[in-house]
C-alpha cells in the first residue's frame, strides 16, 4: 500500500461506494482485549456484521456480546461449535498464541477466510500446517501486522526498493521495553508458548524483512533468557514460563546477515536502533521507548554525493489514519473482492521460522539450519 493510498485512506473510504445490502458475516474466536479492537473496526463498516463469538472461558463471550451488541443466541463456548452452527464468511482469530494454529486451520478447512492475530503461531511446524491449510482452502488468510500500514514503515521499504542503499548485506534490528512484561496468557508457557520473541519480536522482524522482500532464512544462532520474568520482584514470577529477552544472528538468502535482539525488560533504554546497511548507503531507524508500531524519530540515510559523505534526514510522516482500521478494512476488501491477502501467510511463515529457529537454537545451545519445505 503506497504513501498516496495511506494519506488518502480516510477520504477514499468516505467516497467509496460500499454495498451494504449483503453484509459480510464475521465471527470472532477469543474475546480478550485485542478482540475489542477488531469489533470496534468491524462495527464502523456498514458492509460487515459480527454475528458470532466463541470463547472457552465461561461467561466471557456473553459479557463481550452484551458490551458490543452481539445477539446472545450467537455465543459459543468453543470455536468448533461456532463453525458447525454458523454460516460465516470470515473469522478473526484473537485467541492466545498456543491455539492460533488449531483455530485457523479449522476455519480454513471449513472454507472460511481468516484474519489471524500475530504472532502467526508458536512453532514452525504449526506455521507449515497453517500454510498448507490455506493453500488447500483457496481462502484469504491475512496475518495481523498493522505496522505495515504505517507511512513511516512504508518509507523504509521505499528507500530500500529505490536502490539508494545498493545491495543490502547487514541488518541490525530489535527493540523493546526497559520494563514492560505483560501479564495473563502472555507469560504462561501453556498459553503463550513464546514471550517477547513472538509478542513484539515478530513486528521488529517484519519491519526489516518486508523492506528487503522477505528472503528465506537459512541458519540461526539464538539466545533467550527470563531473568526479569523469573525474578521474585515480578508479581507473576511463579507462573512465568517464556522468554523476556531474545537475541540472534541469522543468515538470510542473498548473503544478508540479520543481527536481532528484543526485550520485554532490560537494564537499558534500548537494545539499539534498526540499521540497514548497503553497498551504496545505509539507513538508521531510531528505536522507540516502547514498541508502538512506528519509528522513534526521523530516518537518516548515510551515503555519498559527489564524493562527499552526506547524511540525509527524512522527517517522520504524520500518520492521520488508524493502521488497525486499515488492517481490518484491507482484509474485508480482499474477502469481498476475492483478492490477495494484505499480509500474506507465505511471507510470515519465514518470520515464524526465524522465531522458532531462535527458540530451538537457544535450547540446543548451538547454531541450527532452518528447513522450510516447499508448499
Amino acid at each position: 500500500m503506497s504513501d498516496a493510498v495511506l494519506s488518502q485512506f480516510k477520504k477514499a473510504e468516505e467516497e467509496k461506494a460500499v454495498d451494504a445490502t449483503k453484509k459480510l458475516r464475521v465471527g470472532i474466536i477469543g474475546t480478550g482485549w485485542i478482540a475489542e479492537a477488531h469489533i470496534d473496526s468491524y462495527k464502523r463498516m456498514p458492509d460487515v456484521e459480527v454475528v458470532a463469538l466463541a470463547d472457552i472461558i465461561p461467561g466471557k463471550a456473553a459479557a463481550f456480546a452484551e458490551k458490543y451488541g452481539v445477539p446472545a443466541a450467537h455465543i459459543y463456548g468453543h470455536h468448533t461449535e461456532m463453525l458447525a452452527a454458523e454460516e460465516l464468511d470470515a473469522v478473526s482469530v484473537c485467541t492466545y498464541n498456543a491455539t492460533h494454529a488449531e483455530c485457523t486451520i479449522d476455519c480454513l478447512n471449513k472454507g472460511i477466510n481468516v484474519l489471524l492475530e500475530k504472532p502467526m503461531c508458536v512453532t514452525l511446524e504449526e506455521g507449515i500446517a497453517i500454510r498448507k491449510a490455506e493453500k488447500e482452502s483457496g481462502k484469504v488468510l491475512s496475518i495481523g501486522f498493522q505496522p505495515r500500514f504505517d507511512p513511516n514503515m512504508q518509507m523504509i521499504k521505499k528507500i530500500v526498493e529505490s536502490g539508494e542503499l545498493g545491495e543490502i548485506y547487514y541488518i541490525q534490528t530489535g527493540g523493546g521495553r526497559r520494563r514492560g512484561i505483560p501479564g495473563s496468557t502472555f507469560i504462561e508457557k501453556s498459553t503463550a508458548g513464546i514471550g517477547a520473541l513472538g509478542d513484539i519480536g515478530c513486528y521488529s522482524l517484519d519491519m526489516v524483512l518486508n523492506s528487503i522482500g522477505y528472503p528465506k532464512p537459512l541458519t540461526v544462532s539464538g539466545y533467550k533468557s527470563d531473568f526479569f520474568g523469573k525474578s521474585p520482584d515480578y508479581e507473576h514470577h511463579d507462573v512465568f514460563g517464556v522468554d523476556d529477552f531474545a537475541a540472534a544472528f541469522v543468515r538470510l538468502e542473498g548473503g544478508i546477515i540479520l543481527d536481532f535482539r528484543i526485550a520485554w525488560a532490560m537494564n537499558l533504554d534500548t537494545p539499539g536502533d534498526t540499521i540497514i546497511m548497503g553497498t551504496k548507503g545505509s539507513v538508521r531507524v531510531p528505536s522507540t521507548e516502547c514498541w508502538n508500531g512506528s519509528i522513534g524519530g526521523p530516518l537518516v540515510i548515510y551515503h555519498e554525493i559527489a564524493g562527499e559523505q552526506i547524511e540525509t534526514h527524512i522527517p517522520m510522516k504524520h500518520n492521520d489514519v488508524d493502521c488497525f482500521d486499515i488492517k481490518i478494512r484491507s482484509f474485508v476488501d480482499a474477502v469481498k473482492e476475492d483478492g490477495e491477502a494484505p499480509v500474506p501467510c507465505g511471507q510470515i511463515l519465514y518470520n515464524q521460522a526465524i522465531i522458532d529457529g531462535i527458540s530451538r537454537s537457544a535450547e540446543l545451545g548451538r547454531e541450527i539450519e532452518i528447513e522450510i519445505p516447499e508448499i
